[in-house]
C-alpha cells in the first residue's frame, strides 16, 4: 500500500520589509557619487538635483534617505502643480519624473518656486533629463540647469554586499561562496537580489535546511522558469 504524501510545511510570511535607512545602504563605486551629493544637502550645487539610473540601481533608497534627511514632501509627477501649491515646505521629492504623464507646466512652476524660495527638489528617473519627452521649452531650460548624478548598475561589490546584508537582516547565515555564486548569476539589480534572497529563505524554512550552493542553483532555476514566488 503506497504511503500518503507527506504534507509540506509552509513557512509563515513574517512580512519582511527591506530597510531604506542610511544604515541599510550598501555603498560602492556604483552609487558613491549619488550618496555624497545626498549627504551634502543643503549644500547642493543647484536647487534641482536629478538621480538617474537604471531600474533596480537603488534610486528609491537614496531618495528615501534624502527625504528623511530634508523632511521633504513627496509629490507625484502627475500632480506636482496641485501638491506644490498646497505644501508650505520648500523641499520636494518627485520619483519617476520622466513618466509620459508628467505635468510639465506644474513641474516648471514648482522648480521656479523652489528656486525663488531657497528650497530644493530631488528628481529620480531611469534616464538623463535630455532623454525625457519634455515638450515645454521653459521646463527643458530649467532641467538643463539641474545637477545630474548617474547611478550605475550594481557592481560586484555592491551586489555581493546587498545579498549578504539581506540574508543578515533575516538572521540567516550563508557561506561567502553562496553569495558569490548568486552574485555572478542573478540579474544585476537590487530588486533581483531581494527576490532571490526571499525565495531562498522561504525554501530553507520550508525544508528546515541550510542554504547551500545546490539550493541556490535550484532556486535560480525555479525562478528562471517562473515557478518560484519572489519573496521580499
Amino acid at each position: 500500500m503506497p504511503m500518503p504524501d507527506r504534507p509540506r510545511q509552509l513557512p509563515l510570511d513574517l512580512g519582511h520589509v527591506a530597510g531604506l535607512s542610511r544604515d541599510d545602504l550598501v555603498v560602492s563605486a556604483a552609487n558613491r557619487d549619488a550618496l555624497v551629493l545626498v549627504e551634502r544637502w543643503p549644500d547642493w550645487p543647484s536647487p534641482v538635483v536629478v538621480l538617474a539610473g537604471p531600474p533596480g540601481s537603488g534610486k528609491s533608497h537614496l531618495a528615501a534617505i534624502w527625504r528623511e534627511r530634508a523632511a521633504a514632501a513627496p509629490l507625484s509627477a502627475e500632480a506636482v502643480a496641485e501638491a506644490g501649491t498646497r505644501e508650505a515646505r520648500l523641499e520636494f521629492l518627485v520619483e519617476d519624473a520622466d513618466t509620459p504623464r508628467l505635468d510639465q507646466t506644474g513641474l516648471f512652476h514648482l522648480i521656479n518656486r523652489v528656486r525663488a524660495g531657497g528650497g530644493h527638489l530631488l528628481l529620480t528617473a531611469p534616464r538623463f533629463p535630455s532623454a525625457w519627452s519634455v515638450t515645454l521649452p521653459d521646463l527643458a531650460s530649467r532641467l538643463k540647469a539641474a545637477t545630474v548624478v548617474e547611478i550605475q548598475e550594481p557592481d560586484d561589490q555592491l551586489l555581493a554586499g546587498v545579498i549578504t546584508k539581506l540574508f543578515a537582516d533575516r538572521q540567516v547565515e550563508v557561506e561567502p561562496s553562496v553569495v558569490q555564486f548568486l552574485e555572478r548569476r542573478i540579474e544585476r539589480s537590487l530588486s533581483a537580489a531581494i527576490r532571490i534572497v526571499g525565495r531562498l529563505d522561504a525554501i530553507a524554512l520550508e525544508r528546515k535546511s541550510r542554504i547551500t550552493r545546490a539550493l541556490a542553483a535550484e532556486a535560480l532555476a525555479e525562478m528562471e522558469h517562473g515557478r518560484g514566488e519572489p519573496g521580499i
